[in-house]
């Protein structure tokens, strides 16, 4: 990518990170605390990701399930997967449950656009081709991500979600990216992340 365009997304990043998480701090004591009184464990999630130059960091979400519900099924949520919980079926729904990965754009981990990053099991099946886009750092959203908003709903659907995801989903989402990586702009970055506010509302 060219570096004016790296530098100028960077620092968008970074301004636009901590104005955000200043400005939902109060909206983050409110989920925390009832995300608290919901379930026991605690309030984030924290996973291993792969991202930019195939480096592994720590992804920060709102937990929406279950304790240690990575040992009791897949690493893809399906439909009304029973391992959610209550507040996380609405935090889910609305994407708050994304809102601490603004912690992970402030410390450079992550961009608000970009390829959503994959745990390393999956990253396993990527093609030579398909591992480009790790060339930069993962994203919030992408237009993956728009496309696929009702992702858990086509994977309920399916005899075998996780053959669906890797054989269909996670491909066409790899093209979408590596179309992305041909094209990126601060323009375009800004259209995927209205749409994807629109999408959600």
């Amino acid at each position: 990518m060219k570096t004016t365009y790296t530098i100028t997304k960077r620092t968008f990043d970074i301004l636009f990170s901590l104005f955000g998480l200043l400005l939902l701090l109060p909206v983050f004591f409110i989920l925390i605390s009832w995300i608290k009184l919901d379930s026991k464990g605690p309030t984030l999630f924290k996973q291993q990701r792969v991202g930019k130059d195939q480096r592994l960091f720590t992804i920060l979400k709102f937990r929406t399930m279950v304790v240690d519900a990575e040992l009791m099924g897949k690493q893809i949520t399906v439909g009304q997967d029973p391992r959610i919980t209550r507040s996380g079926r609405l935090l889910r729904k609305y994407k708050l449950d994304e809102l601490p990965q603004l912690i992970n754009v402030l410390m450079g981990h992550m961009s608000f656009v970009g390829p959503r990053p994959e745990v390393p099991y999956y990253v396993n099946y990527y093609s030579e081709k398909q591992m480009a886009v790790l060339s930069i750092r993962p994203g919030i959203t992408d237009w993956a991500s728009i496309k696929y908003s009702d992702e858990n709903s086509l994977l309920s659907s399916a005899e075998q979600p996780e053959k669906l995801y890797i054989e269909k989903i996670m491909p066409d989402k790899l093209d979408m990216n590596l179309q992305y990586l041909q094209s990126a702009s601060l323009t375009k970055d800004v259209q995927i992340i209205v749409r994807t506010l629109h999408k959600i509302l």
